[in-house]
């Protein structure tokens, strides 16, 4: 835990996590699978120092009932910023809808959705923040 506190703000995180992302971009450009993007961020991520886990099971409660679900988020960085990571022609309302989803039903504040099949990565980038109540 003492590894977290290195991140004085959310966004000095993301910002760090947004620029192992663009250095994956640059290096392989777009046109690639989702999970080669996915094994080169974790690689990038493990070189800059910063934490991660690898597809993480969503947690779903119903009425008081856990229910065993089947998604799973790509990855949590340093336990409070998750990515959903794509390679589509362009980014969807659905794709938003599920990464605010992701964001609730796992109560983390701060998600980025990255689709690699773009000319600039920074076109592909979008930031969600879900504000949760107890």
């Amino acid at each position: 835990m003492q590894q977290l506190a290195r991140w004085t703000t959310m966004k000095d995180l993301t910002n760090d996590i947004i620029g192992a992302a663009v250095e994956v971009h640059r290096y392989l450009g777009p046109g690639l699978l989702e999970s080669t993007y996915q094994e080169c961020l974790c690689q990038e991520l493990l070189l800059r120092d910063i934490p991660y886990q690898r597809q993480v099971p969503l947690r779903l409660h119903y009425k008081g009932v856990d229910i065993e679900d089947k998604h799973r988020v790509d990855l949590l960085v340093a336990e409070r910023v998750i990515l959903e990571l794509k390679t589509v022609e362009g980014l969807l309302p659905v794709h938003d809808a599920q990464l605010l989803s992701y964001l609730r039903l796992g109560r983390w504040p701060i998600g980025l959705l990255i689709n690699f099949h773009v000319p600039v990565l920074a076109e592909g980038i979008r930031r969600k923040v879900w504000q949760y109540k107890e």
